[in-house]
């Protein structure tokens, strides 16, 4: 087998055109010198949104409920997702308003999706969503919540207008399987950061398990 062509440019973009904007998204022509030094282009969507004094476009929350006498559960979101023309399950997440750190961001959607409040326990860096199709950026936030809590025992969402969101508690050592059980009931796409995720948690409790068949 010949070896792979060695590499004489730097690849880097050259410009960008935006072709069509919305409120929410643009769509750009990015044209770009790749690794042998020729001229592509590339369709890019954005977000119009962002920020420039934060260092991501969003915030992902994994917020683990934790309660005497109850199992760890994992604070997941239901809602329906136009683009998808279905529900999704989802975690808590939100843009992250100028000057706002992503820890402060986390905490505040948390607060406002799903009632609860919680603390951070770890961040991760700034990380892509769909590298192929857009330039969104994600940090993921790792929160507790103390459900012995009276404030989070009958937590009280604070949802904008046209915002319809249904909380949804799973158990953490079961998170996978509920999951497939779920999608099994009904109709809903599960995010991919979420079963990644619920597989990840699946071979830290148990041996790993053979992912489900999808039917053609």
């Amino acid at each position: 087998m010949s070896s792979p062509k060695k590499s004489t440019t730097v690849p880097h973009v050259v410009k960008e055109e935006v072709i069509a904007s919305g409120k929410w998204v643009k769509l750009e022509k990015t044209t770009y010198i790749d690794p042998s030094g020729n001229t592509r282009t590339w369709e890019t969507a954005k977000r119009t949104t962002r920020q420039a004094n934060t260092t991501a476009d969003g915030v992902g929350i994994i917020a683990i409920l934790k309660r005497t006498l109850h199992k760890d559960c994992v604070v997941m979101v239901k809602q329906f997702r136009p683009p998808m023309g279905c529900y999704t399950l989802e975690f808590p997440a939100g843009l992250i308003d100028d000057n706002e750190s992503a820890e402060t961001a986390a905490l505040r959607e948390l607060k406002e999706e799903t009632g609860y409040k919680g603390e951070v326990v770890g961040v991760t860096p700034v990380t892509c969503l769909d590298p192929g199709l857009s330039n969104c950026t994600t940090q993921i936030v790792m929160v507790n919540i103390n459900g012995d809590d009276i404030e989070n025992i009958n937590p009280t969402q604070q949802l904008g207008d046209g915002e319809f969101v249904e909380v949804i508690l799973l158990p953490l050592d079961e998170f996978q399987l509920k999951i497939d059980e779920l999608l099994k009931k009904e109709k809903i796409v599960v995010d991919s950061k979420v079963y990644i995720y619920a597989m990840g948690m699946s071979q830290a409790f148990f041996k790993p398990r053979e992912l489900p068949v999808l039917k053609q």
